[in-house]
């Protein structure tokens, strides 16, 4: 197997989704603890690479015999018998070497943590054989991409402290005001992607007992919890807003209306599912782009006239 197939299993593609917000979450705590950019990044993004592959192969592996049973996915390698089982369990373990020995080499607590977004990752595949809300979940998964580059970070600073609040002369949780409403937004809005990704299978969710969001409550019920879901990612991500200037909470805001436009008028687009990963993609970058350009226009702590 070669490169080009390996991506093709894992859709590399996809990890365009979630790096923004690795990113997003790693220059947040580098402003925070006033941290240095350095090798702590490769390693993060090493880190990231790993859990995004280990999360899509053990979905294939998992989901293989609901794959071979849905004229859309049946293609795909383990349900079409063009990779074998034991070849995915090797690309498992790669993936998961390099989630931990990345973690490994940035600090104690990423590492002792490592465990959290790997359960996350094996519970998913199951929850849609019993419940509506593994779109939720699927957020969840996501929304710890940001958290964990945050975290790497901040315990380099403040060790499990950065985690647990407990400082010698005080309890504080830094991550409240900061990375908790992004990775919430984040989770929000990849539910609101995902559910959205899931009126595709309707008919084949419902027939092999699938609980998919829209095969269970339909199209309009659909179309209404992702306007809703999309004003709740985008206040998060007000509340947080992590610079003083405006770009960030413009930026939110400038897409929330882009996802929610493009899911109103699905009818009028010749590839809805395209035009709205397209634009969930440019969600993430829009806002890593906004950050960045607000944290270089900001005046530095005591400069100020």
């Amino acid at each position: 197997m070669n490169l080009k197939q390996i991506a093709e299993f894992v859709k590399i593609e996809h990890t365009l989704f979630s790096l923004p917000f690795v990113l997003i979450g790693y220059l947040i705590a580098v402003e925070q603890f006033n941290h240095g950019y350095g090798i702590d990044l490769l390693w993060i993004l090493v880190a990231a690479v790993g859990a995004r592959g280990l999360a899509m192969t053990l979905n294939r592996i998992i989901d293989r015999d609901i794959d071979a049973a849905n004229p859309r996915t049946e293609g795909r390698h383990l349900a079409s018998g063009t990779m074998s089982m034991q070849t995915a369990w090797i690309l498992s373990a790669v993936f998961l070497l390099m989630l931990l020995i990345s973690a490994g080499l940035l600090n104690e607590v990423a590492l002792m943590m490592a465990w959290l977004p790997v359960l996350a990752f094996v519970i998913y595949p199951y929850m849609k054989r019993f419940t509506w809300l593994c779109h939720f979940w699927l957020g969840l998964c996501l929304g710890l991409a940001p958290a964990g580059a945050w975290v790497a970070i901040a315990a380099d600073v403040h060790g499990w402290a950065a985690i647990t609040g407990m400082f010698d002369m005080q309890t504080e949780f830094l991550w409240a005001p900061t990375i908790l409403p992004i990775s919430l937004g984040v989770a929000l809005w990849i539910a609101a992607f995902d559910i959205n990704y899931a009126r595709m299978d309707v008919e084949s969710d419902r027939e092999q007992g699938i609980h998919s969001f829209p095969s269970k409550f339909g199209e309009r019920a659909t179309t209404r919890t992702t306007i809703q879901l999309s004003l709740l990612w985008f206040a998060c991500f007000a509340f947080s807003d992590p610079i003083e200037s405006i770009y960030f909470l413009a930026a939110s805001g400038l897409m929330a209306v882009a996802n929610i436009y493009v899911v109103l008028n699905k009818d009028n687009f010749s590839d809805f599912q395209t035009t709205l990963f397209r634009v969930s993609m440019l969600t993430g970058w829009v806002l890593l782009a906004s950050l960045i350009v607000g944290f270089a226009v900001e005046v530095p702590t005591g400069l100020e006239d």
